[in-house]
């Protein structure tokens, strides 16, 4: 993964909106771009270069973008929009529909199709995460996907939940990711939202094996993340709650070249790993904090913590705290 950050606030305030107009058009595509407050113009972006596809944070001042017929004819990319408003409103026309779409409305637009977006006017920027993919790497019929262009798409159940939950970590926190993690990344991307958009359209069959099982595993690694203080927390109780085999959850896993109980652990050791080095959680015993993310056995969990980090969890804190000036 690649990432770039782009700030207007680094120019004068008359160059910022010439300037944001060039830089979405080279990273993005050709729009026109206008704002009523270009005295007071505020726009910050991260652009995420995941292989084909890329992701990009970004907060800005209300605006207006708008793709025309003519802007097509200069250059297209061929690429669909995905859109997720994280605070303020974004109101479409596309598609011959119009819509307003709040917070976490997620919407997707063509860029081989005229469109007009606006950013509603409000008092503080706005703050969203949008996607870029190439449209041929989407495995559905472009006929299909029309019928969806500028509607709400669902971010609060399913794979719409799963895909918004994947994007808003990412862009969270990128350091754990390296530039040979792009193909990866795109292949999650790709694969959520090729799920989004078929659950929608009726159209699943129509994904291949290895999207579904790939889409799956993600389902349930996400499950398991929000289940992980849970001592309880099992194989056998991941299969019961997604309604399958304990061999065919197994089965899952082991193309990965994991147990589930592995990953299970590796993601709970994660965590207690965080902690430790969280100056705020310093007075907490290390015992209570494993106990809290599912470990109760504290022997267990040192030694296997020793094994993975190479020190006992007592001592990296120590060493923690000894770099924080504790």
């Amino acid at each position: 993964m690649i990432e770039t950050v782009f700030r207007a606030d680094e120019l004068s305030a008359a160059d910022r909106l010439d300037f944001w107009r060039e830089h979405m058009a080279k990273t993005l595509c050709p729009m026109d771009m206008d704002c009523d407050r270009t005295a007071d113009f505020e726009a910050d972006m991260r652009l995420l270069q995941l292989g084909s596809v890329s992701v990009w944070p970004m907060t800005v001042t209300p605006v207006r973008f708008r793709r025309t017929v003519k802007l097509i004819r200069r250059s297209d990319p061929e690429l669909y929009h995905v859109t997720i408003p994280l605070m303020g409103s974004n109101g479409i026309s596309h598609a011959d529909l119009e819509a307003l779409h709040g917070p976490y409305d997620m919407h997707i637009v063509d860029s081989s199709r005229p469109f007009d977006i606006h950013v509603v006017d409000s008092l503080t920027p706005a703050r969203m995460v949008g996607i870029e993919v190439p449209k041929a790497l989407l495995p559905l019929p472009p006929r299909a996907i029309e019928r969806l262009l500028a509607r709400k798409l669902s971010t609060q159940e399913g794979m719409g939940a799963l895909l918004a939950g994947f994007l808003t970590e990412l862009v969270k926190d990128t350091a754990p990711y390296g530039p040979t993690d792009g193909p990866r990344l795109q292949t999650i991307i790709v694969d959520l939202l090729s799920a989004v958009l078929a659950h929608q359209i009726d159209a699943d069959g129509i994904l291949s094996p290895d999207t579904h099982r790939r889409t799956k595993i993600l389902q349930i690694q996400s499950f398991i993340q929000r289940h992980l203080r849970d001592p309880n927390l099992s194989p056998s109780t991941v299969a019961t709650a997604h309604h399958m085999s304990l061999s065919y959850l197994h089965r899952l896993f082991q193309d990965d070249g994991i147990t589930v109980s592995a990953w299970i652990r590796r993601q709970r050791l994660e965590r207690i790993r965080r902690d430790l080095t969280e100056p705020a959680l310093f007075s907490i015993s290390v015992q209570r904090i494993a106990a809290q993310w599912g470990m109760t056995s504290y022997p267990h969990f040192s030694r296997i913590f020793r094994a993975t980090y190479g020190l006992p969890p007592k001592d990296y804190r120590q060493q923690a705290a000894v770099r924080n000036g504790q």
